[in-house]
């Protein structure tokens, strides 16, 4: 069967493209302003692409065309599809029918921390032997794709909250029907699709619907947002973590955690490594480490697991190092995880070593203001913060950022944000660049100039 994939590189779209062509379909696709890791991902699958949404790209006609939800009502391609009557499809859809169906799903949801807790899961799995799928909006270092068939009835999905596709604007995560669903937290976000808090709320009920009574659900005790989703119905086993006195805690530092189950003379205990700062990252190991146990994973297999396991590309990704400068990519764009990714950095420094951020607003969220108010405090961590003004921003920049507790530069053009970023940087600092696109390829730009100025 030919598939072709309108809005392939997508991370999601770019993963059912991956396991589309593992099951033996036929694959291609269309999209515009490509970058990596993903199109690398494609291209090295030999999987081809058609530049821009005209109806070019569905001649000769597919067997099927699998809609992501970057497509709308007025695309050339989406008019050419719907006038000519072809079958299609939304990603998660076919997800559903084409390779979830009889499987122990693992899903993964939640405002931040999807990726990383995923990416954890899954290697947990990998590393005991289960050989499990999964789809992953991120590709983990470990398995060098961001999705994969698997060979067992095991498969962890990254279950994202935004909506489907432009025919059905449910949350792409209640095709899925997990059994066992981890709930990182919840705030708001995606206000292009999402007018208050109260909407997610009742999409992530939508999906706690889904889990059957003999599942499991993790969430995070700290979120009072996920306490109120589960107060609004709940038919399924709850294993709350991340508090001291929750069911399931965690200690320690990256040196050295110790994760503990249950609060009677019948808890479990671990303890291992974690080679990665911060403690949302505990956290984040935390829940992998509960969900494995519910399919009989022991809590010293899943800490052995991460001790070895090799992070997620553009999650706190080092891209090297010259001069004496560290560079980092990071996927940070809402300001709890600009906060969280500084504030993981700056407690794994010395005082000498600057913490530098770059910061492009580049999600729906950031371009309509909705996080305006909090992104000064988020980069306060920072030593020197440089942001990015897009020409297309509509609020004013500099003065969401006044209130920093340290410098912010703006910059409207990625040339001059490259030569003020080199020009302040010396032996010893560490420069992590963050957005949710390709930033004009700066993080690899910035390193390139460092070690042609060496």
């Amino acid at each position: 069967m030919h598939l072709h994939i309108l809005g392939i590189c997508g991370t999601f779209m770019g993963g059912i493209a991956v396991l589309a062509r593992e099951a033996g379909h036929q694959v291609s696709g269309s999209d515009r302003n490509v970058f990596p890791p993903m199109s690398t991902q494609l291209q090295a699958l030999g999987i081809p692409m058609h530049q821009g949404y005209d109806a070019d790209a569905l001649s000769p006609p597919p067997d099927n065309v699998v809609v992501g939800n970057v497509m709308s009502r007025g695309s050339p391609v989406i008019e050419y599809l719907l006038d000519h009557d072809l079958p299609f499809s939304s990603g998660p859809q076919w997800l559903a029918e084409h390779v979830l169906r009889d499987r122990h799903v693992l899903a993964v949801a939640g405002t931040h921390g999807k990726t990383t807790t995923a990416s954890m899961l899954a290697w947990i799995l990998e590393y005991a032997g289960r050989k499990p799928g999964f789809l992953i909006g991120g590709v983990p270092v470990d398995f060098g794709v961001s999705a994969r068939l698997g060979e067992s009835k095991y498969f962890v999905v990254e279950a994202d909250e935004y909506d489907t596709a432009f025919f059905d604007k449910r949350s792409k995560f209640v095709h899925y029907r997990p059994r066992t669903l981890i709930m990182t937290n919840l705030e708001y976000d995606h206000a292009d699709i999402f007018p208050d808090m109260a909407s997610i709320r009742q999409q992530f009920h939508h999906l706690v619907r889904t889990v059957p009574g003999n599942g499991r659900i993790i969430a995070h005790a700290n979120s009072d947002e996920i306490h109120r989703v589960l107060a609004m119905g709940c038919w399924t086993p709850v294993e709350a973590y991340g508090a001291d006195d929750s069911m399931w805690s965690v200690t320690g530092t990256s040196d050295s955690i110790t994760v503990q189950f249950g609060k009677n003379e019948n808890n479990e205990s671990a303890t291992g490594i974690l080679n990665w700062p911060g403690i949302h990252n505990r956290h984040n190991a935390l829940a992998a480490c509960a969900a494995a146990r519910h399919i009989g994973i022991s809590l010293a297999e899943s800490l052995a697991a991460l001790a070895c396991w090799r992070g997620v590309r553009r999650r706190l990704e080092i891209v090297g190092s010259a001069r004496g400068v560290t560079v980092y990519d990071d996927f940070a764009h809402h300001p709890t995880e600009i906060a969280a990714t500084l504030n993981a950095l700056h407690s794994q420094g010395a005082a000498e070593n600057r913490l530098i951020a770059i910061f492009e607003p580049r999600s729906n969220s950031m371009k309509l203001g909705t996080h305006a108010a909090a992104l000064g405090g988020a980069l306060s961590p920072a030593d020197l913060s440089f942001v990015f003004r897009p020409p297309d921003l509509g609020w004013d920049l500099a003065a969401a950022v006044a209130g920093c507790a340290s410098p912010v530069g703006v910059e409207s053009d990625i040339d001059a944000l490259l030569s003020a970023v080199i020009a302040e940087l010396h032996a010893g600092d560490r420069v992590v660049i963050m957005s949710n696109g390709a930033f004009g390829g700066l993080p690899r730009r910035l390193l390139a100039a460092l070690q042609n100025d060496g």
